[in-house]
């Protein structure tokens, strides 16, 4: 079957129109990541169409509305819809089949929300920033520390519908892992969306642990012998860089506690216990976040004290060897003026005496400087 069949299939866009259309999308879509096992070979922002029924995973069906239509009348089960990166045109039909709320549907698409859930009758509607550490050899003013993405998740009785944004936070081994453990998959939707939260918070972790050894490698050169030449760019960097994280992780903090203390109809009071232990791993990258932002500050401040010290060393040496050398330049500017009648000017040890004179007052000023440090 042709890569178009399939996508009228698990789509459901009948018509030869619905067809050509996401024909032609498909064909300039063709860069989709088929790097985890659990993908489904579709050419679309399709990424893989489950049905799930007491936790085990079911065949599904050839058209993506029968298969809803079946999972309604049976009361039993959900579909989970994953996408990558869909467009409008992509993303209407399924908005239309799962009657999703025009506003959510122009935050899934357009993505570059912030982190919330969000309630439109009967659909909860969930947006996580996704961070992944950038891999780099050596961190410099311009280097990317993290990069972000986003997961949109709608969650409904008898639905789940992921879109994922960015190159990484693939949920191809979350799927897996929710598919070996059908007690908690049987706990319907909500287990999908606690999965998700639970993966994303981990990943906040795993990229501030990462990020801390940017942060001591940072300190440990600022402190070094010479570390009053050591480049402040990278501390901005780092600061960028954890803004960003900052900005990913504070704002989930308010959802989570409304999906681990509120009472939602789509989200099983058992899995709200669940919620409650992310919400507290959030807690702990806020709080780990909070603290490499007071460090930074604090090895910023002490890299520009260091500066200052260097420069008040520099500046003290500069105005020792001025002293020393203002004493041969006033000796010689004495008796460099041009007049007959002054003291000792035709003496026949005149010469020697003022080379002497100026010797022992220069070897007098060096050894003061040089007892007091500043040379």
């Amino acid at each position: 079957m042709t890569m178009a069949g399939n996508l009228r299939k698990v789509t459901g866009l009948g018509g030869v129109g619905g067809l050509r259309r996401v024909a032609r999308l498909a064909r300039r879509r063709a860069r989709v990541d088929l790097s985890h096992p659990a993908r489904s070979p579709l050419g679309s922002s399709v990424v893989n169409c489950v049905t799930y029924r007491e936790g085990a995973r079911v065949p599904a069906g050839d058209d993506l509305a029968d298969t809803v239509e079946r999972v309604r009348k049976s009361g039993n089960g959900f579909v989970w819809l994953g996408l990558h990166e869909p467009t409008n045109a992509e993303f209407a039909d399924v908005a239309d089949l799962f009657d999703l709320h025009p506003l959510a549907v122009e935050d899934a698409v357009e993505a570059h929300q912030r982190p919330k859930v969000e309630r439109y009758g009967e659909t909860l509607f969930a947006v996580f920033k996704t961070v992944c550490y950038v891999e780099h050899e050596q961190l410099t003013a311009t280097s990317e520390v993290v990069d972000t993405g986003e997961i949109m998740v709608f969650v409904g009785q008898d639905f789940v519908v992921t879109v994922r944004h960015g190159r990484h936070g693939s949920l191809g081994p979350l799927r897996e892992g929710l598919e070996a453990d059908p007690d908690q998959l049987a706990k319907g939707p909500s287990a999908v969306l606690h999965a998700v939260a639970d993966q994303v918070v981990d990943e906040y972790l795993n990229v501030i642990d990462a990020a801390q050894m940017d942060i001591d490698q940072v300190e440990t050169d600022v402190f070094a012998e010479n570390g009053a030449r050591a480049d402040p760019g990278r501390i901005y960097q780092l600061k960028r860089e954890l803004l960003e994280l900052k900005r990913a992780v504070v704002p989930l903090s308010r959802p989570l506690q409304d999906l681990a203390a509120r009472p939602m109809r789509v989200v099983d009071p058992e899995i709200q216990a669940y919620f409650r232990d992310v919400s507290d791993h959030l807690l702990r990258a806020t709080e780990q976040i909070a603290a490499f932002d007071e460090l930074l500050n604090s090895i910023l401040q002490a890299h520009l004290a260091q500066v200052t010290v260097a420069q008040n060393e520099d500046m003290r040496k500069i105005t020792a060897w001025a002293a020393i050398v203002a004493v041969p330049t006033m000796i010689c500017g004495v008796y460099g003026m041009n007049f007959d009648h002054m003291p000792e000017l035709h003496w026949k040890y005149g010469y020697g005496m003022a080379v002497g004179l100026i010797t022992v007052a220069c070897l007098a000023l060096y050894r003061g400087f040089r007892r007091n440090g500043w040379l």
